[in-house]
């Protein structure tokens, strides 16, 4: 398996992409920002990217989304309670920016507990509301991508409209706590961790 992460953007968000060595399949997670940069990666590894899948639908998430699908033509994935971030600069807050963000609906609406299979790689989705309604994390062999839901010795806000502080933390406890402590966490912001190292020292959980 291919999988590379790095971070684009004014705001540092983290971009995935996994790619399956043998079929060339992949897909990109969260293109912030910086097209260019995401499709240099994708060429480096030989892949073709036949999905693009969004955490959730802030500004930050989905800020290249346009310019990579249209040079790749790959499907756009998104929870259905995100989905109207992508339709709407209001929702997905790119006109608190100055700016005026808005696409097309998705091609797959997302649910709790859907597969998604990029060559012979299966990405599990868990719906984890709290930081939006529809986010999500992706669970892929011993490793989370959980977007804007839970970092390195943090969690995500709940303050934008939509959010929940205390549906933010029972999703991270209920449903990514329960994983072995030494699965890996990779956020949508900020380095690595491990579930194991969030039990014993994230102060919010």
């Amino acid at each position: 398996m291919v999988f590379e992460g790095f971070s684009v953007g004014m705001m540092a968000a983290n971009c995935y992409i996994i790619g399956c060595e043998e079929t060339k399949e992949a897909c990109v997670i969260d293109p912030g920002d910086e097209d260019k940069k995401i499709l240099s990666k994708l060429e480096k590894h030989g892949l073709n990217c036949r999905y693009i899948i969004l955490t959730h639908g802030h500004v930050d998430h989905i800020g290249a989304l346009g310019d990579v699908q249209k040079a790749t033509g790959a499907k756009v994935l998104i929870h259905k309670d995100d989905a109207d971030m992508l339709t709407s600069p209001g929702k997905n807050l790119s006109s608190l920016m100055g700016g005026r963000l808005q696409f097309a609906a998705p091609d797959r609406e997302l649910t709790d507990g859907d597969i998604i299979k990029v060559g012979k790689i299966k990405l599990e989705v868990i719906h984890t509301p709290g930081h939006t309604p529809g986010g999500i994390c992706l669970k892929v062999d011993h490793f989370l991508i959980t977007g804007d839901t839970l970092f390195a010795g943090s969690v995500g806000r709940s303050d934008f409209p939509g959010g929940s502080h205390e549906q933010l933390i029972a999703s991270i406890k209920n449903k990514l706590l329960r994983f072995p402590d030494d699965t890996m966490v990779f956020p949508g912001h900020g380095p690595e961790s491990n579930i194991g190292s969030e039990k014993q020292s994230n102060p919010f959980l």
